[in-house]
């Protein structure tokens, strides 16, 4: 190695090295992960985040099942007919999340965020009460505003340790509806299966801690995220509560660029109480077919522009392991790209 290559990795290492936690690429988590760090007195941060979730496949516990068998044997809690007769194939759900944090103190972080959602899934239905002989297909759609969140995120004794509390206000509509095909061959017009509707309509309590930290050219971090759902919404039903626990490591490639790798575990319980409008031979129906057990990893990366005003990330993430109250859709991967700028 000659004296200008030795000298040019020895500036490099050097400057990797100094990069403090305010000005690292790796000073925010993975851009999947929310509320994972805290801002000083007086600092402003506004963000955007697209996020695209691809499912396909129906999954009861961790086996596959496929249509056939699923209209065959898996009972229709609705009675009649006796199973179920329409059965989703695949599902996908954009969001575009806009978010604003503001620190009025060193300690305390306030946070908002909101979002828009579009979710379309695509349907076959079979003929009649029984038997596996396919009518056709249909695909429902929904898209508005989703719940918004306002948070405080709370700075703890310790290295970069805080807790997040917070509440989730119902601003995502419960009753959306679309055109259906039924077994009988008619499309009417109905109140769309819970996974197709854009919020929870209830207060939910949001709860979390937060730890991360760095040493040389590694970032790490971990968090645990639930929300916990209270009371019942104007259809007579609460949904699940959902625990979210991950952790990350991050590895310092450039003074500007950070690479991420993130293992993380959601659970979401099932539905409790039933929407009247809301029935029919189909699994997203049934409020006792909505419970998630899954195990994600994702790869990400962080890009903070010249100024550390701007940052740019983005992660894929794909299902190692999933336990589904089912049949239930599978998911597939997902991917999140953001951008956050600080002031």
């Amino acid at each position: 190695m000659n004296t200008l290559t030795t000298a040019c990795a020895v500036a490099f290492a050097a400057c990797a090295l100094s990069a403090n936690a305010d000005t690292r690429p790796d000073s925010h988590a993975p851009i999947s992960v929310m509320g994972e760090h805290t801002h000083k007195k007086g600092e402003l941060m506004f963000s955007y985040r697209y996020m695209h979730m691809s499912m396909q496949g129906s999954r009861d516990g961790t086996s596959a099942i496929s249509p056939e068998e699923t209209v065959s044997t898996v009972a229709n809690r609705f009675a009649a007919p006796p199973t179920l007769r329409i059965v989703p194939v695949d599902m996908t759900v954009d969001m575009h999340m806009v978010g604003a944090m503001y620190a009025p103190s060193d300690s305390i972080t306030l946070m908002a965020m909101s979002s828009y959602i579009t979710k379309e899934m695509d349907h076959i239905t079979f003929m009649g009460a029984a038997g596996t002989t396919q009518l056709g297909t249909f695909t429902t759609k929904t898209d508005g505003i989703g719940d918004t969140s306002l948070s405080a995120l709370i700075r703890l004794p310790g290295e970069r340790l805080h807790a997040t509390l917070g509440v989730s206000l119902p601003t995502g509509d419960i009753e959306q509806t679309d055109d259906i095909l039924t077994p009988m061959n008619t499309r009417p017009t109905l109140r769309l299966p819970y996974p197709m509707q854009l919020g929870s309509g209830t207060y939910d309590l949001i709860a979390g801690l937060t730890y991360s930290g760095d040493n040389g050219s590694w970032g790490w971090g971990a968090q645990w995220r639930s929300l916990f759902r209270f009371g019942e919404n104007d259809e007579n039903y609460t949904l699940g509560d959902e625990h979210r626990m991950q952790g990350w490591i991050s590895y310092l490639a450039h003074p500007s660029l950070s690479l991420s790798g993130r293992v993380g575990y959601f659970d979401r319980g099932n539905i409790d109480g039933i929407d009247s409008a809301i029935s029919g031979p189909v699994q997203t129906a049934d409020p006792d077919r909505q419970g998630v057990q899954r195990v994600d990893v994702g790869l990400g990366a962080n890009f903070l522009f010249p100024g550390a005003r701007h940052r740019l990330a983005l992660e894929a993430s794909v299902p190692i392991a999933q336990d589904l109250d089912g049949p239930q859709l599978e998911t597939d991967w997902s991917l999140t790209l953001g951008w956050q700028l600080a002031l």
